[in-house]
C-alpha cells in the first residue's frame, strides 16, 4: 500500500516509515500540515497517518479539508491528545480511526490495514483465525499456540496470515510475492524460504504437528490438522 505519514516529530516519523516500509508498504512522509496537505491532494494514497498538532496546517483542518474536496482516502489519526471528546472530534470530522501516543508499531500497523480493507470492502468478518492450537489476534498482532505466545517479526505475522487465509489451498510463490512482499515479479532470492524456515522454527518446532507442509514443485499448505 501506499501510504502518507503526516507527523511533525522527526524521531516518530522516521520510525513509523521505517517499518511500514519492512511490512513491504510504500510511505511517504510530510513533516507539517502545508506540506501534507499538498501531498494529499496531489497524490493518491491507500490510508494517511496523520498527527492533529502539526505547524501551519493543524490536522483536523487537513481532514475536514481532503473530505470537502470528496476525497475518502482513509485516515488514522495518531495524536498525542488522548481526551475522550478529542477522539470524537477527530472521527466526526471523518477519521477512519484514532490512536493515542505513545504507541506499538504493530497496533498501528494493525490498524491501517484494518481501515485500508474496510475502504476497499475487503474487511474480515472476524480479527482472529484459529487453526487447531494456533491462534492468530488480527487486532492485537498477537499469534499464540496451544496458550503459548509465539514473537513473530512483522513479515513473519503478515506470511502467516496469509497463509492462514487460504487454509486449504496451495500457496505459490508466486501468490506470496505479490500479496505478502508486494512484488510484480520474481526478485531470484531465497527471501520466501528464509521467512518460511523461521516461521516453521518458531510456530511447528515443540509442537505436537508441523503446520505449515511444503508441497513439493507448487508451495505451501496449511490446513485443519487430521484427527
Amino acid at each position: 500500500m501506499k501510504i502518507l505519514i503526516i507527523e511533525d516529530d522527526l524521531t516518530v516519523a522516521g520510525y513509523i516509515s521505517k517499518g511500514l516500509e519492512e511490512s513491504g508498504h510504500t510511505p511517504d512522509v510530510a513533516n507539517d500540515g502545508k506540506q501534507g496537505l499538498l501531498l494529499a491532494t496531489t497524490n493518491s494514497y491507500d490510508v494517511i497517518v496523520l498527527d492533529r498538532m502539526l505547524p501551519h496546517i493543524d490536522g483536523i483542518t487537513i481532514l475536514n479539508t481532503i473530505r470537502d474536496s470528496g476525497d475518502n482516502t482513509p485516515a488514522v489519526i495518531l495524536s498525542a491528545k488522548n481526551k475522550v471528546e478529542d477522539k470524537v472530534k477527530g472521527l466526526r470530522s471523518g477519521a477512519a480511526d484514532y490512536m493515542t501516543k505513545p504507541f506499538a508499531f504493530e497496533e498501528l500497523l494493525a490498524r491501517i490495514e484494518i481501515v485500508a480493507s474496510r475502504q476497499s470492502g475487503a474487511l474480515p468478518s472476524v480479527t482472529e483465525i484459529v487453526l487447531g492450537e494456533l491462534k492468530l489476534d488480527l487486532i492485537n498482532r498477537q499469534v499464540t499456540r496451544n496458550g503459548t505466545i509465539i514473537d513473530l517479526q512483522s513479515k513473519e505475522f503478515k506470511l502467516l496470515e496469509y497463509l492462514l487465509k487460504n487454509k486449504g489451498k496451495i500457496v505459490t510463490r508466486t501468490m506470496l510475492l505479490e500479496k505478502v512482499w508486494e512484488y510484480n515479479f520474481d526478485p531470484q532470492t531465497n527471501v520466501i524460504d528464509v521467512h518460511i524456515s523461521r516461521l516453521r522454527n518458531k510456530i511447528d518446532k515443540g509442537f505436537s504437528y508441523p503446520i505449515i507442509e511444503t508441497i513439493r514443485g507448487a508451495g505451501y499448505l496449511v490446513s485443519e490438522p487430521k484427527t
